[in-house]
């Protein structure tokens, strides 16, 4: 696949954290996956706007749970990886594979 529409990092952390979590990948869970591996503190919106555009853009797709007593009766969103947002996913990692070879240790590289 070659693509001139890249994602952006952020749009790629949260892909992967989506692929990283298979069928409990909800809003909540890849936010909390994020800050554990990032080390960051991301917020709501961080989270929901790239999920939301990425939905759109059909990169995601969506599906609702059964509603819940622990969330006073709403269904959860989850969320997955469309055939485009593998395709995407594998896109970066061949140029990510290309622009990496042959460097061990980056901070041995400067």
């Amino acid at each position: 696949m070659t693509t001139t529409n890249y994602l952006t990092r952020k749009e790629e952390l949260i892909l992967l954290a989506v692929h990283q979590l298979g069928e409990s990948a909800s809003l909540v869970r890849v936010l909390e996956i994020l800050n554990v591996v990032t080390g960051r503190d991301w917020t709501m919106g961080n989270v929901y706007v790239p999920l939301d555009r990425m939905t759109r853009l059909g990169y995601l797709r969506t599906r609702i749970g059964e509603p819940t007593a622990r969330r006073g009766g709403k269904a959860m969103k989850y969320y997955s990886l469309s055939p485009q947002g593998k395709d995407a996913l594998s896109e970066l990692k061949r140029v990510h594979d290309v622009l990496w070879k042959g460097i061990t240790d980056p901070a041995l590289e400067k």
